[in-house]
């Protein structure tokens, strides 16, 4: 992409829907010790172990970091359940995916944003920006964590997984989005630290795919992909002046 067809595409944002996990707040400090007690959970009474539970699902067991692309990095309550079951959890999918959506609605309560998040949003507003999270999170869950940061006024459009709008890499949420807030797809930048959110914004048609490098993917996973690979969201601030 040129210089100049990123400037257009810069100009014509109007909206910016972000992900959560690994571009609000860091990924690993938050997800794995939730990870590890949703393991635990799902290996009651059964010879399949806690350990080898996240290894199925993309966990490196010696760096304890979630694999970019896996179910952990980029996958939803019930795709992980899914997931355990068949690897030998003793659950019901309905019943393993209701206990996971409560381990990790109570982990956000205490999850906080990565540095320079909260000048970001608020510098977003002052110049006229809408913004909405989009995640493979439940919806409680996005709410737990926007309100227990004070940063719950600040988005006019939450959805997760289970909000009705389908699953990432599907185009429902910036769909869901941009009908809310009355800017077509085309006005929309979308921001995330996985493939599976520049997919999603293409599937769409967004304007502009914006990659982040605090999450569980590299440059290299996401280049390839997005318009552009920020080190973080935090750098919004300078990239829309």
């Amino acid at each position: 992409m040129t210089s100049e067809e990123l400037r257009r595409k810069k100009a014509a944002t109007k909206a910016i829907l972000f992900d959560k996990d690994g571009t609000l707040l860091d990924f690993d400090a938050t997800w794995t010790p939730a990870y590890e007690e949703a393991a635990r959970l799902a290996s009651r009474g059964v010879t399949t172990d806690a350990e080898r539970f996240l290894e199925l699902t993309g966990l490196d067991l010696a760096t304890r970091r979630s694999e970019a692309g896996s179910l952990l990095a980029a996958g939803n309550s019930e795709e992980i359940a899914e997931a355990w079951i068949a690897g030998g959890a003793d659950f019901g999918l309905a019943d393993l995916t209701t206990e996971l959506d409560r381990i990790f609605v109570s982990k956000m309560h205490d999850a906080a944003p990565l540095q320079g998040i909260r000048e970001a949003v608020d510098a977003l507003l002052v110049r006229g920006f809408r913004l909405g999270v989009a995640s493979s999170d439940s919806e409680a869950a996005i709410r737990a964590f926007l309100e227990g940061t004070n940063l719950a006024p600040k988005f006019d459009f939450v959805t997760g997984y289970d909000t009705g709008h389908g699953p990432k890499p599907e185009p429902g949420m910036v769909h869901g989005f941009a009908d809310a807030i009355g800017v077509p797809t085309s006005g929309i930048a979308v921001i995330g630290d996985n493939t599976h959110d520049i997919e999603m914004a293409h599937a769409a048609g967004a304007g502009l795919t914006i990659g982040v490098l605090t999450g569980t993917s590299a440059r290299q996973e996401l280049a390839p992909h997005a318009d552009v690979v920020l080190e973080s969201a935090a750098d919004l601030i300078g990239f829309f002046p």
